[in-house]
């Protein structure tokens, strides 16, 4: 049975590392769940799960202290800085386990983490990067922002088939039995600067923008993240608890 039900929690300012480990925790229980129910409809022993037996779903908003993280394919040496400038930048950094290669994340920054099963929705991924996409395009449409992809990229784009082509959402997901975890990172009122220190997303030709400099004054964050869980829930078919 498909449960469309997502619990939507927004964790605030919250440290890097505190955030992935609660993310796994959630990634864990979840894939474990999977499993178990998955070997009791083969084996048929025990009544402990019953027909209508399904896996939960979760959508985490947050910002983040200064932080730096280095996906599984991404090279060291795009990050800028030795562990002195990470000191003078108030920042940190983690290789961690989602796709993608280095990235910066901030205050002024929408990290979305779904934590899916996908067997919930559709099994694939591919389409899920592209529909998180859309739901970033749709949400910046609402401030007369024209979002775009970028062909042979992930994330949103603007300007994308010229010289002047910049990325406004970075995305990284990490996927195990169609469990997700990682997600996406939104630029609205986030301190350019920091993606100075990195070659972001390992792309060295290409500029970083936010809504707040797109629109030349400060976005209403909020406002934005109620608009991004709207087009969310309703791309995906969720009911968001």
């Amino acid at each position: 049975m498909k449960n469309k039900k997502v619990t939507f929690q927004d964790w605030g300012l919250i440290d890097y590392k505190e955030s992935w480990d609660r993310q796994e925790v959630l990634f864990g229980q979840t894939v474990a769940l999977k499993t178990r129910i998955r070997n009791y409809k083969i084996t048929s022993e025990g009544d402990e799960y019953g027909e209508d037996e399904s896996t939960p779903n979760y959508l985490i908003f947050c910002e983040h202290p200064h932080v730096y993280t280095l996906g599984k394919s991404g090279k060291p040496e795009h990050l800028l800085l030795d562990e002195k400038g990470l000191k003078e930048k108030n920042a940190v950094y983690y290789l961690i386990n989602r796709g993608g290669d280095i990235t910066y994340h901030g205050p002024g920054q929408i990290v979305g983490y779904p934590i899916l099963d996908l067997d919930n929705f559709f099994t694939d991924i591919h389409l899920y990067l592209r529909t998180l996409e859309e739901a970033v395009i749709l949400t910046m449409a609402q401030y007369g922002l024209k979002g775009e992809r970028y062909p042979g990229y992930t994330g949103v784009w603007l300007d994308p088939d010229n010289e002047n082509a910049r990325k406004i959402c970075a995305m990284g997901v990490r996927c195990s039995r169609w469990v997700t975890m990682h997600g996406f990172a939104f630029n609205i009122n986030t301190d350019l600067d920091y993606f100075k220190n990195i070659v972001p997303c390992g792309i060295d030709d290409k500029a970083v923008t936010s809504m707040q400099k797109e629109l030349g004054k400060e976005a209403d964050i909020e406002d934005i993240k109620k608009n991004l869980k709207h087009h969310i829930s309703v791309l995906f078919d969720m009911e968001i608890l």
